[in-house]
C-alpha cells in the first residue's frame, strides 16, 4: 500500500480531528469540549489542532457542517428511493423520528448559536452553514416538482423556508418533550407535496 502524501496525511489528520470533535460535542456539548482532549481523543498533539483550526469555535463550526452533511445526505436517500412518494414520506418520518430532537445535536446547535452571539464572523459563518441545508432541501423539492410528482402551492424556494422551520421547530420542542411525535413534519409535509390532509398517519 502506497504512502500518503504529505497533503494526504494532512487532510486525514483534519478529517480525525473532526470526526473526534463531532463526537465529543455531541456527547459533552460545546463548553465541556476542550481542544486538548479532542487532540487526546483523537491520538494527536494539542499542536496539530492548532495547526488546523484557529479556535475552538471554527472546530465546532466544521463539525456541525459535518453533521449538517450526513443528516441532510441520509435525507436524500431517503427521497432518492425508486418508491412511491408516499412510501418515502413514511420511510422519511421514521428518520425524523430516530433524528429530529436529539439532545446531543439540538443541545450543541443552541450552545453554539449562543457562542456566536458576539462574533459577527461566527453569524455569518453559521449563516451560510444553514444556506447550505437550505439548498439541499430546496434541491429535493425542485426534483419532485421537475418529475412532475408534486406540484407546490408556493414558491420552491419558500417551501424549502417551509420544510425547514417546521424540521427545526420539531427538533427543538422534541428536545425537550421526546414524547413529542415526528408525524407532525410528515403530516406537514404531506400536505405541502400534495395539496390535501388525505392519507395521514394517526
Amino acid at each position: 500500500m502506497a504512502r500518503m502524501t504529505r497533503s494526504e496525511s494532512q487532510a486525514q489528520t483534519r478529517a480525525d480531528l473532526i470526526a473526534t470533535a463531532r463526537d465529543l460535542f455531541l456527547a459533552d456539548g460545546y463548553a465541556a469540549t476542550s481542544l486538548e482532549k479532542v487532540a487526546e481523543e483523537a491520538g494527536y498533539s494539542k499542536g496539530a489542532v492548532y495547526s488546523n483550526f484557529r479556535s475552538k469555535k471554527e472546530l465546532c463550526l466544521e463539525a456541525l457542517q459535518l453533521i449538517h452533511a450526513t443528516k441532510g445526505a441520509e435525507v436524500a436517500a431517503v427521497m432518492a428511493r425508486q418508491e412511491p412518494l408516499e412510501e418515502r414520506l413514511v420511510a422519511f418520518e421514521e428518520w425524523a423520528e430516530r433524528t429530529l430532537g436529539d439532545v446531543g445535536w439540538t443541545m450543541l446547535e443552541f450552545e453554539f448559536i449562543a457562542a456566536a452571539r458576539h462574533d459577527p464572523e461566527l453569524r455569518a459563518a453559521l449563516a451560510s452553514s444553514l444556506s447550505t441545508t437550505h439548498t439541499v432541501v430546496r434541491t429535493l423539492l425542485a426534483a419532485l416538482v421537475a418529475a412532475g410528482e408534486v406540484t407546490l402551492p408556493m414558491s420552491v424556494e419558500d417551501a424549502a423556508t417551509s420544510v425547514l422551520s417546521t424540521g427545526i421547530g420539531l427538533g427543538i420542542q422534541r428536545a425537550i418533550d421526546p414524547g413529542i411525535s415526528a408525524a407532525v413534519v410528515t403530516r406537514n409535509l404531506r400536505v405541502l407535496l400534495t395539496g390535501s390532509a388525505a392519507g395521514q398517519l394517526p
